[in-house]
């Protein structure tokens, strides 16, 4: 009897303990569990289909669509980029509630949107595009943009954007100029920095991307192969990459369309593990470019079958796609021509990085906060700032401008950029972008009463239709100055563009102005009329004639909702330019590469030095082979000297700091932003190196008589060069510090050693 007892609680025990068990808790839900612990929690309760789940990209849509679409299960990614914030903002709200009650693990989703002018969500703050931030050289005013475009983005809910390109601007009829931060690695890598910590502010994930080298298309033309050297691949297009992943530590990483030396960067181990997670150290997830799996087949011919394209990523290294050819990994898994252990490896990235995000504590946005935070008055503001640094005064005559109203009673406000606004192809905007304020629009805003302006456009900006120009020649003659906006135009690729002459795949063979709009700038100046020209464009383009002819010059890469106000505001005065170009302008479309840090053997020849239609030379034979306006160039309504330039040493060890400081007066009558550059050239090196890098810059508003002093620093690792071993090696010898307001008005040069 007592035996039946104890064995009566014994068995009492054990179901209390089991029952014990079952209700406890999974680590995968403790939040105080260490990540690592959790992830492999969740990753062993989950079936194969689950796991595959994880690594597709599920579109949302309607609030009502959302049982339909998901049908119970959770996905790796979703997103939504054509509602208004506060519709999506609801919609996120609800189907995060449905992945967390609905589904059998409660695994959140990671919403995404592109993010690089502000958010994708149709009535979010409209900054200007990535070009216009790099034209600000100006790191802590894009994060303060990023920081304010990630408080939109995380009450609409939205935990991951598609943004920041690290793409270099090196062939200027590619599209996607207008995406970049322009052609210099070391502009870029700052700016992408300050870009990610901004959006971490707000605990969102950016995707720098596209990795790798996706930038310098051969003919220009978007996903098409980059030709280069393993030393081109490590000294320039990784430069950036490594700067953002060591510096900000970001969580996903965009892999790229295309090939680099032939080898489709979406299906390489070696670029998407041996250098990206083994030699930059990513511990992040890898995003796939959308569709770029399923190139491997149809676009590379690297494959033959579209599991073989999704076999081959994700052993690359690839861990989602935005795609459909990941739903064929299960199979692969069961017939046993795939391991696992890929899979596995995979989803605990994307799991990790949910984890590190605190998706699974709060997977929620804010919808009640979107109305006071989305596009708020501060928002517009700021904006506006941006636009403001980012105009960039390349020719002013006679210092026409500022525009003295009392002189000029009537004006001339033509071009087919002139009552239009242009932001580029991510923004949210309808084709017709009237969401903003236009060139002509800003001038009737600061302008007042005592000025009249006379419209037409005279031609548009894509046609050869010439009918128009004669409106515009009209109101150019009944008027006492004219200015005439030209430029390119693009919208967003989801939104069906239609005639763009710049953004993503719409690509130019030749820079000059698209269209009629030369011809109207020769027939306005034919008017004997001041002319002032305004670009409005997404890249550099042919501008020798207007550089020749007009007698002052604007460059305005899109600008965002606040464009034609910022353009008006310098035009008179309000606003003292200080952008500066971020890309070099080349005199002919024949004139391209013209970028500032080439070798020396591609432009210093030992005899002649270009020539002239008046009288040809060499090299070439009728144009000089270097940029008409260069790397770091702007102009300002007033004067800066610089004074006393001192060096810290000029002996250094490889793990030393070089420290410049320069004092910088402002002469003019006008305060003023002034952007100190510093450049290096290696004198001497047993591989070519460029005739000068930029390798530190700031931008200081200095006031009328001020003068401040400015100290540049420079670790000397930053002198590296990959020899022809490939190893990178500070070599010793000479080096050259250039000190100046552009790469070829330089101020200063002093020599330095290291040992």
């Amino acid at each position: 009897m007592k035996k039946l007892f104890l064995l009566l609680a014994v068995a009492t025990l054990w179901i209390s303990s089991v029952s014990g068990k079952e209700k406890e808790k999974p680590v995968y839900k403790d939040k105080n569990a260490p990540i690592e612990q959790r992830v492999e929690d969740l990753l062993s309760r989950m079936t194969l289909e689950e796991k595959v789940h994880q690594m597709e990209n599920k579109p949302a849509g309607k609030l009502e669509e959302i049982e339909n679409i998901f049908q119970g299960q959770s996905y790796g990614t979703t997103h939504e980029m054509g509602t208004t914030a506060k519709a999506c903002a609801d919609m996120y709200y609800k189907l995060q509630k449905y992945m967390v009650e609905k589904t059998r693990l409660g695994i959140p989703l990671l919403p995404a949107a592109e993010g690089i002018q502000g958010i994708l969500q149709n009535e979010c703050t409209l900054f200007p595009h990535a070009l216009a931030q790099g034209s600000t050289f100006n790191p802590a005013l894009i994060q303060r943009m990023t920081e304010a475009a990630g408080e939109e983005a995380r009450a609409i809910g939205i935990r991951q954007v598609l943004s920041p390109v690290l793409d270099i601007a090196r062939d200027l009829r590619w599209g996607r100029i207008e995406e970049t931060f322009g052609e210099d690695p070391y502009l870029i890598a700052e700016m992408g920095i300050h870009f990610v910590k901004g959006y971490h502010q707000h605990d969102i994930a950016c995707t720098p991307k596209h990795f790798v080298a996706h930038g310098t298309p051969t003919g220009g033309l978007n996903c098409a192969s980059v030709s280069g050297g393993e030393r081109e691949l490590r000294s320039l297009y990784l430069y950036p990459f490594k700067r953002v992943i060591q510096e900000t530590n970001p969580l996903a990483v965009m892999s790229a369309y295309s090939a680099y030396d032939g080898v489709a960067t979406s299906g390489s181990s070696y670029y998407m593990t041996d250098i990206l997670r083994e030699e930059l150290g990513f511990s992040g997830y890898v995003y796939s470019d959308w569709g770029s799996v399923e190139r491997l087949k149809t676009f590379h011919y690297a494959v033959d079958t579209d599991a073989e394209a999704a076999r081959m990523s994700v052993e690359a290294g690839v861990d989602l796609n935005v795609g459909w050819s990941y739903s064929l990994l299960t199979e692969l898994v069961k017939e046993g021509k795939m391991d696992i252990k890929y899979i596995d490896q995979a989803v605990r990235r994307i799991l990790t990085v949910k984890f590190r995000l605190g998706l699974f504590e709060d997977p929620y946005g804010e919808p009640k906060k979107v109305d006071q935070v989305v596009r708020n008055a501060d928002k517009v503001a700021l904006a506006k700032e941006i636009a403001d640094e980012s105009i960039i005064l390349v020719k002013n005559r006679e210092n026409i401008l500022p525009l003295d109203l009392s002189k000029y009673k009537t004006i001339a406000v033509v071009g087919p950029n002139s009552n239009q606004t242009v932001y580029g192809d991510y923004s949210w905007t309808t084709r017709d972008t009237q969401e903003g304020v236009t060139l002509l629009q800003g001038l009737q805003n600061v302008a007042g009463s005592g000025t009249t302006f006379l419209h037409a456009e005279g031609c548009d900006w894509w046609s050869q239709q010439t009918n128009d120009i004669q409106k515009a020649v009209d109101q150019v003659k009944n008027s006492d100055l004219a200015i005439v906006a030209v430029g390119t135009r693009s919208t967003y690729l989801g939104r069906s563009p239609k005639y763009s002459t710049a953004g993503e795949g719409f690509d130019l063979s030749s820079l000059d102005l698209p269209g009629r709009q030369q011809e109207l700038l020769e027939a306005v100046k034919a008017t004997g009329k001041p002319l002032v020209v305004v670009l409005i464009a997404g890249k550099p383009m042919v501008m020798s004639w207007a550089e020749k002819n007009a007698d002052a010059i604007l460059v305005q890469w899109y600008g965002g909702e606040q464009q034609g106000n910022s353009l008006a505001d310098i035009l008179v005065g309000n606003v003292n330019p200080s952008g500066r170009l971020n890309v070099s302008f080349p005199r002919s479309t024949g004139n391209t590469p013209c970028y500032y840090n080439y070798y020396p053997t591609d432009r210093e020849q030992q005899f002649d030095s270009g020539g002239s239609p008046e009288e040809p030379k060499g090299h070439y034979i009728f144009e000089k082979p270097y940029a008409l306006w260069n790397f770091g160039y702007g102009l300002s309504y007033t004067t800066f000297d610089y004074t006393n330039c001192q060096l810290n040493d000029s002996v250094f060890t490889k793990n030393g700091i070089l420290k410049a400081t320069i004092e910088v007066k402002n002469t003019g009558d006008r305060e003023g932003k002034e952007v100190i550059q510093l450049y290096v050239k290696d004198k001497i090196s047993s591989v070519a190196t460029p005739v000068q890098q930029l390798k530190a810059f700031r931008k200081e508003l200095i006031r009328v008589g001020e003068k401040i002093k400015v100290q540049l620093e420079v670790p000397i690792t930053e002198l590296a060069l990959f020899n022809v071993r490939m190893q990178q090696v500070v070599e010793p010898g000479e080096f050259e510090i250039q000190i100046g307001n552009s790469s070829d008005n330089i101020h200063f040069k002093k020599t330095i050693r290291v040992n």
